[in-house]
């Protein structure tokens, strides 16, 4: 068996491995807070969008399971809890104690019981059974995981014969002039858009450079493809600043 790296990436700096998922976390209890404020300010409310193609994608119906993955507030969750019926099962998860803490408050105050639980999880070890949901999504939470390839992996393990994966995340955009204006957002005024908000323009300085470190398109279909996945495919959005890749487990 290969020897895992020692060292990956938080941002533009190389930490050691066993670091990053503490500056992760570090970085969402920062945020947790003020997090979906700042969701509607960073991308005037084009989040909505995206997600709301992304759930139209995932093709949930009543009855099934479904493991979201980094559900931070739980706009992802909110949703499904409501298509799978009193039937199905929404598990929402998140690494992030604050994150999770915010989310479960919000889905309780939205009347979710029943169908939606609750777990702190690790997305590269995932501590459920193989073969056990029609649904897997991360929103906007496979760039901050550090080995994705094995997260990957679990997430095709735990499926069912038949079931899906949704990866919903920043990607690169498609034309140079977007992809120049999107870095000008990005690095200058991002930054001082979270220390005016949020109190706190370092971690809103992370999230522009881990998505620039995040795989593009064509590579992360690959390494879907390379965990087992089949007839993947890729949508893209707001011309390539965020993209959906979807994969099967057949």
């Amino acid at each position: 068996m290969a020897e895992k790296e020692h060292s990956t990436h938080f941002g533009y700096r190389t930490v050691d491995a066993a670091e990053k998922d503490g500056l992760v976390r570090g970085v969402f209890d920062s945020v947790a807070s003020k997090y979906d404020v700042m969701n509607d300010l960073m991308s005037l409310g084009i989040h909505r969008l995206w997600k709301r193609f992304a759930i139209e994608l995932a093709g949930v119906r009543r009855g099934q399971r479904v493991l979201d993955l980094a559900s931070g507030t739980g706009d992802l969750a909110d949703r499904f809890a409501d298509l799978v019926g009193p039937e199905g099962l929404v598990l929402m998860t998140d690494i992030n104690a604050a994150m999770l803490g915010v989310g479960r408050d919000r889905m309780l105050n939205r009347g979710h019981a029943g169908n939606l639980v609750y777990a702190q999880v690790n997305a590269e070890t995932l501590p459920v059974p193989d073969d056990s949901f029609d649904l897997i999504t991360i929103a906007f939470g496979l760039r901050n995981v550090t080995d994705k390839a094995e997260a990957l992996s679990g997430m095709y393990q735990a499926l069912k014969p038949g079931g899906r994966a949704l990866i919903l995340e920043f990607s690169k955009p498609l034309n140079k002039p977007l992809e120049k204006l999107y870095d000008l957002y990005s690095f200058k005024l991002l930054p001082k858009i979270g220390q005016i908000v949020a109190k706190d323009a370092d971690s809103y300085r992370y999230l522009a450079e881990s998505i620039r470190m995040h795989p593009n398109q064509s590579t992360l279909k690959g390494m879907m493809e390379d965990a087992g996945f089949e007839r993947c495919d890729v949508h893209n959005l707001t011309g390539g600043i965020v993209a959906v890749h979807r994969g099967f487990k057949l």
